[in-house]
């Protein structure tokens, strides 16, 4: 059943803020939460990949932002959909904090609470080490990303 209070669009931000670059996904719904940005929920899910299943049910757009290994020099973002792209991960699977967002959406697929379009931000990482600050080249590139997004979500 879906929340009346869930707007069409939804804006997820993925990643680890312990682990510098890993958590771009979440410095950049911290940002965009600073934008008037009407008819768009802005969630930060963390490293918990099943939670996607449920922020984007009931939605008609999804738009997932995360880091990623691009082959790209450092702070390179790329919009890709789910078809677009291949997991690199090989995975135990002995935890949902190990999921692979590819299989999350094809699950959302599966049991019918996949929106009838799913955007994907990649990028690629300056550093990942424990640490709770961005590297300055993804720092210095946070609002580029945000009015990405911004463009991405509303209307013109």
């Amino acid at each position: 059943m879906d929340s009346p209070d869930k707007n069409d669009t939804v804006v997820i931000g993925l990643g680890s803020l312990l682990m510098t670059d890993e958590g771009i996904g979440i410095h950049i719904i911290q940002h965009l939460e600073r934008r008037d940005l009407p008819g768009v929920d802005l969630e930060d899910l963390g490293t918990s990949g099943m939670a996607v299943v449920h922020a984007i049910a009931g939605r008609r757009k999804a738009v997932i932002i995360d880091c990623a290994l691009l082959d790209a020099p450092p702070g390179t973002i790329r919009r890709f959909g789910p078809d677009d792209v291949r997991t690199r991960k090989n995975l135990p699977r002995l935890s949902l904090h190990e999921g692979d967002l590819l299989d999350v959406l094809d699950l959302a697929r599966r049991v019918g609470n996949c929106p009838d379009e799913i955007v994907l931000f990649g990028i690629q990482p300056a550093v990942i080490a424990p640490g709770m600050e961005l590297s300055p080249t993804l720092t210095a590139r946070l609002d580029e990303y945000c009015d990405m997004i911004v463009a991405e979500v509303l209307p013109s």
